[in-house]
């Protein structure tokens, strides 16, 4: 298969402003300026990324419905971004839980997850990944999801454990 990673993704959003904001102040993304050319639009980047842009937004106004997917239409669940660390993962869970858009965080074995929503109701996966080397028999064989014990995962693995180095990321 010649598709190895996901570049972006473009959603389209009822307010650009609120959403750029959402996306800056909680998740971190940097505004770039490629977005100022094509109006009601932006192109944000995460955090240490290498992309031109990692998310787009589209505005397209505040008349616009919320999406049905996985309720009465088709469509995206959610998107799924990897943190570096524990650490970030549980200072996320605060900043979104700070804005009301924690909805969720759940145990999936070899990954911990916080699941939130941005301003129009779109929902979006934070993950951290436990590293090749930590990995257990009885993570990799955990049927079904788990509520999250972030604090338990923290004193497990520290908060400063990397996301996925042997699975995500290359060893080295």
């Amino acid at each position: 298969m010649a598709i190895f990673r996901l570049n972006h993704a473009v959603l389209y959003v009822r307010d650009v402003a609120a959403s750029v904001a959402f996306y800056r102040d909680v998740l971190g993304f940097g505004y770039t300026e490629s977005g100022d050319a094509i109006p009601g639009a932006a192109f944000l980047r995460a955090p240490g990324s290498s992309n031109d842009h990692d998310l787009g937004l589209f505005q397209i106004g505040s008349q616009a419905g919320s999406s049905g997917a996985g309720r009465t239409t088709v469509g995206l669940y959610h998107l799924a971004w990897e943190v570096d660390t524990l650490g970030d993962l549980e200072d996320l869970a605060g900043k979104l839980s700070e804005h009301d858009a924690l909805v969720g965080a759940s145990d999936h074995g070899t990954t911990k997850s916080l699941y939130g929503k941005d301003p129009d109701g779109l929902e979006f996966e934070i993950v951290w990944i436990i590293p090749a080397d930590l990995l257990t028999d009885d993570d990799r064989n955990k049927t079904g999801i788990a509520r999250l014990n972030l604090a338990a995962e923290i004193e497990k693995y520290g908060r400063d454990a990397r996301s996925g180095v042997g699975i995500s990321r290359v060893l080295g």
